[in-house]
Parts: C-alpha cells; sequence; structure tokens
C-alpha cells in the first residue's frame, strides 16, 4: 500500500438559487479550474474520477452522467459514481490510489436542493416499507432527535443556541459561506420554534454548490503540493436506518469510524471539521468522537453555514486539508454524514509530514 495525500481542493459558492440547471456542469466546470490552478495539472493527468450525487435530488434519471460534461467526452476516462454525498466518493478515489490502480484520482460532489422541497426529498432515504411512506420530512425527525437529547440532559437549547453563533462567527473567514456573520446567543433564542425544539439557526440552510478534491500518491503528492494532507485513516460505519431500533442520542457508527481511523491516536486532533447539519448534532459528534477542548471545530463555519446536498461532507474533509495546507494544524479531522440522524458516519484524518 501507497502513502496517499490530499493535494487540492475547491467548492463553489454556497448559495440558494432558483434558476439553472440541476445536472451540475455549471458548478463543476469553474472549481475544476480552479482545483487544476492549484496543483498544475490538467484533465489528462487524472487517472480515475469518482462523483458524489443523487438522481432523487435532481428530478432525474442518470443525471449524474449528464454532470461528466464537466469532465469531457473524449478522451475516454475510468469514471465512476456513488449515490452518496462526495466523500464516499473521495473514499473509492483512495483506494483506486492506495492500491495503485491510478496516481492522481479526483472527487467531486454535487447538488442543487433548491430545485425541490429538500426535507421532502429525504424522506425517500427512509425505510421504504413502513416510515417513507408517512413522509416524514427531515428537519422533524432531527427535532426528535434534539427532543430526546433535551430531555436526557445532554445539551440544552441555549448550547445549541451557542453553536449556531459560534458557526456563524467562524464562516465570516469562509467566502464561499452562505450563511455568516456575529450573532448573539440572546436573540437566537428570541426566535420561533420551525420544529420543536429546532429553530432556524438550529437548521442547515438549503444550499447548491459542489466540491472537489483531488488526491495523489507518494512522490507525485510531493511534487504537486509544498505541504500534502497525507490521509492516515479513512473509515466509514452505518447504524441502522430503524429509527426506533437505535439509541438516537449516541452515534455508535461515528465512534467506531473515529476508531478505526485512529481519530483518537497520539497527539489528538488540531482542527475537525463536522459535517453536522443541526446544532445538537455538533455536540452529538464532539462526545462521539472525543474531540477535547484543544481542538478547533469546524473553522469554516461548517454546514450550518452552507449544506450542499452530495457535497458537504466532502467540503468538510477538503477544508481539513486546507488546514494541513496552511500550515494552521498538523493533525486534522474531515467528518461526513448521511442518512437520518446521523445514521451513517465517514471520517477521514490527516496529517502534515
Amino acid at each position: 500500500m501507497r502513502d496517499v495525500a490530499v493535494i487540492g481542493f475547491a467548492e463553489a459558492p454556497n448559495v440558494r438559487r432558483t434558476d439553472g440547471t440541476t445536472n451540475g456542469v455549471e458548478m463543476l466546470v469553474p472549481i475544476f479550474g480552479e482545483v487544476f490552478g492549484q496543483t498544475g495539472l490538467t484533465k489528462s493527468d487524472i487517472g480515475f474520477w469518482c462523483s458524489g450525487s443523487s438522481d432523487y435530488l435532481a428530478g432525474r434519471a442518470f443525471s449524474f452522467v449528464s454532470a461528466v460534461d464537466a469532465i469531457g467526452a473524449f478522451p475516454p476516462v475510468m469514471e465512476s459514481h456513488v449515490e452518496m454525498d462526495g466523500a464516499w466518493a473521495l473514499y473509492e478515489a483512495w483506494v483506486k490510489v492506495l492500491t495503485g490502480d491510478a496516481d492522481i484520482a479526483l472527487a467531486y460532489g454535487f447538488g442543487k436542493s433548491s430545485a425541490g422541497e429538500l426535507p421532502r426529498v429525504l424522506a425517500l432515504q427512509l425505510d421504504p416499507y413502513v416510515v417513507a411512506p408517512l413522509w416524514p420530512d427531515s428537519v422533524s425527525i432531527a427535532a426528535l432527535q434534539a427532543r430526546l437529547g433535551l430531555d436526557a440532559g445532554l445539551w440544552t437549547e441555549r448550547g445549541m443556541a451557542e453553536v449556531a453563533a459560534a458557526r456563524r462567527a467562524a464562516a465570516t473567514s469562509n467566502s464561499r459561506a452562505q450563511v455568516a456573520g456575529a450573532v448573539g446567543v440572546d436573540e437566537l433564542l428570541a426566535a420561533p420554534y420551525v420544529a420543536d425544539p429546532l429553530r432556524a439557526h438550529d437548521c442547515a440552510p438549503v444550499t447548491d454548490g459542489a466540491a472537489v478534491v483531488v488526491l495523489a500518491a507518494g512522490d507525485r503528492a510531493r511534487s504537486l503540493c509544498e505541504r500534502p494532507a497525507w490521509i492516515t485513516g479513512f473509515e466509514h460505519r452505518i447504524d441502522s436506518g430503524a429509527l426506533g431500533a437505535r439509541d438516537l442520542t449516541t452515534a455508535p457508527s461515528a465512534t467506531q469510524a473515529g476508531a478505526a481511523a485512529g481519530a483518537g491516536d497520539s497527539a489528538g486532533v488540531d482542527v475537525a471539521e463536522l459535517h453536522a447539519p443541526f446544532t445538537h448534532q455538533e455536540i452529538l459528534l464532539r462526545s462521539a468522537l472525543g474531540l477535547d477542548g484543544a481542538t478547533r471545530i469546524s473553522p469554516s463555519g461548517g454546514a450550518l453555514a452552507g449544506n450542499p446536498m452530495f457535497a458537504a461532507g466532502l467540503a468538510r474533509i477538503g477544508h481539513a486539508a486546507r488546514s494541513i495546507f496552511a500550515g494552521t494544524a498538523s493533525r486534522a479531522l474531515g467528518h461526513a454524514t448521511s442518512g437520518p440522524a446521523l445514521q451513517q458516519n465517514l471520517v477521514c484524518v490527516l496529517e502534515a509530514r
């Protein structure tokens, strides 16, 4: 097995707009150009491409095929797709590079959430026989999880508002963020509920966007990037899809993925980019991953500052890698989630060498 590193990252502006198509090309072409500019690569240098998106979100079958136009129809390329967040596409790309099938790989994810009713679309990921036919929206399911944690004393509404305020403040340094700015906790707590006990600030915004991450092996990584972010651990785990079959106030799959990726080894983690679409989920994830007070949490603003479906998790890994590039961290963690109430969790640990 070879050493593999993240050597490039770019993301589209996190926005919510109703114009344009849902095939992703308009979002992908500019950020492909951006990441190629960072690395000095061209399309012909990429040995493997992998994308993450959803036909359900786009509203048509094989929508990801249209997005391949951003790569180009010729010459032929080795390409794959996952019906998941782009973080899982990155995992597949990492395996390709790790095993020697490619020296350089590119993973991307994209989604246009504003094209439909996102909370309703996400009901399609639920149990198709018992739960999905009821069409429970994603915010209400998260509210059930938040209420269970409140009643158990695991977090408070003020603590949740503090998370929202912290992420918005952090996002002021992220030019691609959708929601940013200083706001007081008391001001947030005065807002009405959207799904008790969640207020609007507790929920990630509906976001259109895309992200791209480039991987390279060994000496190629060193020649293309001054300070590569070496992947030292990469794992994903899944909990039961039946909401009544697990304790929603815990995230065993996050704990297991973090342990398998080595998140708790050696000196700990300097920066953790957490894919937490709801404020209480950040609190839950900090506990599940064993992150201590020395760890900076989501300095990009996280998903609460912009949550493009099928790209937000990949962007968390990209931002974690960016902290390595910049020298502001020696060890960073990128996290992605999918499914209702943190059902699926992926952890990527990155280090400078």
